[in-house]
């Protein structure tokens, strides 16, 4: 069978399977979302019966139980779902555990349910991708139809959570699969449109959040831009807070005393800050809708909140405040993701300016269109992508009356946010890896290729202290021109170039007098076991060579890795995704 007939017959499989995929995704969204309405049900009536206290420990148990059981049952760290899936795509060859099926979605509803300061959309997406992996990996695709079907649990698992079918597809297409053809384009919306539809048969087809907006006024877009602003500066923050935070616990070796800690401060900024409970979005509500939010008898800080610019302060603390909150859920053991906070925060970024111009000038601006079209704000500079930001918000509140203000106000803090960070909250940290798939095809491509797979092993070594008649012996048994020259221990010397020896090499008074040292050219640069090929092909223009060797850590002599290769490789992988 030829390579197109291949082809051919794999995306008829991925259609199917994408219908799969979503069918399963939307059913595990169901889950997830039934299972933190339960739990947190039940505990807000105990709650209730003791004054509230309990809010204080419910977080606490909620990280301990799931870090129990991913410590002393699963044996595996599930945490930075959308993290993990793009390393899965670029390092793994999209294989993403079994255990990913059901592990995130379980400690996800333990640790959201009893308070986690935490969103589910992280966990649930890579439910959603181990799903596509596994399901892939079954059915015998191979790694890009395996790829595109981990995208399509992806999607579907974002379509199935906020029953929004298009900004699951615009997610997997900005934050998963940068070098997507457009022939994966319709297994993407076989898997959110039915994702949705289970979403919508179990749990009604209502919207995430629920609205009072205002008509677009065209005079407000000068403050939309300000809030663009705001909002990049906002992301900024939010990025770089987190990521320190996470560093500075990642440090404590005690992993009960780092969930002790984190623990008791959690408890405190949700016993003083009463929206930092689990995900908050039901505190949006009211900002949402219109409704001057109370809370009376629900903190210490209420008569705060009584005070003319009480209420703007007070959330504008707790947008601070939020990204502490979430650190402390996750290094303390307990599973969820950046994707609600974010749109919590950039709602509240919203809020605070639209209230606070409203202050200053009564009736300036609609509160509710502010605070909604903040979250598209955020989720633009946060996770660098605005299309997604955009499309989501309009469809999880039916806003697309405010497509406008979306669009500029996501724009701007997308480029606000550029200007601070090249890359998002997920992909920073692997970006510095070099193992990062982007929109550059060439980048992508060489993030695709594997060094080790291309490393040459036809190569005669020879001993540095033999002496010219091993070496010519070696000549006589090999195809290559280029000898690779080791010690004893077989660590890496340098090579002896065919040209090198050719004059002295039909002497045969010279064989017992000349040795290999006296032939060999160190090595410009070594390429090592396992490097990526960004930085392989960044030692080739520095050296301007056409061979480098490839040696393990301890420079025990492995193979070359040849330029031409390497370029061969490239034109197959790339025509290999032209011809997706």
């Amino acid at each position: 069978m030829g390579r197109k007939s291949i082809l051919q017959s794999e995306r008829s499989r991925l259609l199917l399977l994408s219908l799969v995929v979503g069918l399963l995704c939307g059913f595990a969204a169901v889950v997830l979302k039934l299972s933190i309405r339960w739990i947190h049900g039940g505990l807000s009536s105990l709650a209730s019966l003791t004054h509230g206290w309990p809010y204080l420990v419910y977080p606490g148990i909620g990280m301990l139980l799931s870090f129990i059981i991913l410590k002393y049952l699963i044996k595996d760290n599930v945490g930075h779902g959308v993290t993990r899936v793009l390393v899965a795509i670029s390092k793994n060859e999209s294989r993403i555990k079994k255990h990913n099926m059901f592990s995130s979605l379980v400690t996800s509803a333990l640790t959201i349910g009893f308070g986690g300061s935490v969103g589910a959309e992280a966990p649930i997406v890579y439910t959603g991708a181990a799903i596509g992996s596994n399901l892939g990996r079954t059915a015998g695709l191979s790694y890009r139809g395996m790829t595109v079907l981990l995208g399509c649990g992806a999607a579907g698992a974002v379509a199935g959570i906020f029953n929004a079918p298009l900004a699951g597809v615009l997610f997997t297409m900005e934050i998963l699969l940068f070098s997507m053809s457009m022939s994966a384009l319709l297994p993407l919306l076989i898997s959110t449109l039915s994702a949705t539809m289970v979403s919508y048969i179990c749990l009604g087809m209502k919207t995430q959040f629920t609205c009072a907006l205002a008509a677009f006024n065209p005079w407000n877009v000068p403050f939309y831009i300000v809030l663009g602003v705001i909002g990049g500066l906002v992301s900024v923050y939010f990025l770089r807070t987190t990521l320190h935070l996470e560093d500075r616990f990642g440090r404590m070796k005690n992993k009960f005393l780092r969930w002790a800690i984190c623990a008791a401060a959690l408890g405190l900024l949700i016993w003083l800050f009463p929206p930092l409970y689990g995900e908050g979005y039901e505190e949006l509500t009211p900002l949402l809708t219109g409704v001057t939010p109370s809370f009376a008898g629900r903190t210490v800080l209420s008569g705060l909140t009584a005070k003319t610019w009480g209420l703007p302060v007070f959330f504008g603390v707790i947008l601070l405040l939020k990204v502490f909150a979430m650190t402390f859920t996750n290094a303390g053991g307990g599973v969820g993701g950046t994707f609600g906070p974010t749109l919590f925060v950039g709602a509240l970024t919203g809020y605070v300016m639209a209230t606070s111009l409203n202050l200053l000038s009564p009736g300036l601006l609609p509160v509710a269109n502010f605070t909604l079209v903040g979250m598209a704000g955020l989720m633009a500079g946060v996770m660098q992508a605005p299309m997604t930001a955009i499309f989501l918000i309009a469809e999880i509140s039916g806003g697309y009356q405010l497509l406008i203000p979306l669009l500029v106000t996501s724009a701007v803090s997308y480029g606000m946010t550029r200007l601070f960070e090249k890359y998002s909250i997920y992909t920073k940290r692997i970006a510095a890896s070099g193992e990062l798939l982007t929109h550059d095809s060439d980048q992508a491509v060489l993030t695709l290729l594997k060094t080790d797979s291309l490393v040459e092993k036809d190569f005669i070594p020879v001993q540095i202290d033999a002496p010219l008649r091993a070496l010519v012996e070696a000549v006589s048994n090999s195809s290559r021109n280029l000898f690779p020259v080791v010690d004893s221990n077989g660590r890496f010397q340098g090579y002896v170039p065919l040209e090198n020896i050719r004059r002295d090499m039909f002497n045969s008074s010279l064989y017992d007098t000349r040795h290999v040292y006296n032939y060999m050219y160190s090595a410009a640069e070594y390429v090592y076991e396992g490097e990526s090929m960004e930085s392989v092909m960044r030692k080739f223009e520095r050296t301007r060579e056409w061979n480098l060797p490839v040696v393990k850590p301890d420079r025990t002599y492995v193979g070359f890795v040849s330029k031409s290769k390497i370029f061969n490789a490239y034109r197959k992988e790339l025509q290999g995704i032209s011809e997706e």
